[in-house]
């Protein structure tokens, strides 16, 4: 592998730097959905997050609307909708639009990456607006 040369290498100004975040030693936090708990990995004023979600055995996420583009990688466990089933090393992603209730019959491990956030049926407030949660 080419190493860069020192004399190369760039520094970016504070603005522009890497954020490191330590998501291995962060605490699990709860939300508003029963036996589902997340790591907020990254979120921002438009909308957009990042999320490690951990989903217990038969937890449910109630029926709701993606109002832009998810993406998801399965790390452990299963996810399952009406659509199909993705397992450890599956991604899924879904349009703006889609509407589903999102179950893990024997728990879950995953990260998912938001552009905007969901609209939940039951009137749940989860990242329904930016900053809100």
């Amino acid at each position: 592998m080419n190493k860069p040369e020192k004399t190369s290498t760039p520094v970016n100004p504070p603005n522009l730097r890497s954020t490191i975040v330590a998501a291995s030693s962060m605490p699990w936090q709860p939300t508003q959905f029963a036996g589902i708990e997340m790591k907020i990995l990254y979120s921002d004023d438009e909308g957009r997050s990042t999320i490690l979600f951990k989903m217990a055995p038969g937890a449910v996420v109630p029926l709701h609307e993606h109002t832009a583009l998810e993406q998801t990688f399965m790390l452990e466990g299963s996810l399952e909708d009406a659509e199909g089933s993705c397992g450890p090393g599956d991604f899924v992603w879904r349009p703006g639009g889609n509407i589903h209730v999102a179950h893990a019959p024997n728990g879950a491990t995953f990260l998912s990456v938001f552009n905007r956030p969901n609209r939940f049926f039951d009137g749940t407030k989860f990242f329904t607006a930016a900053g809100e949660n």
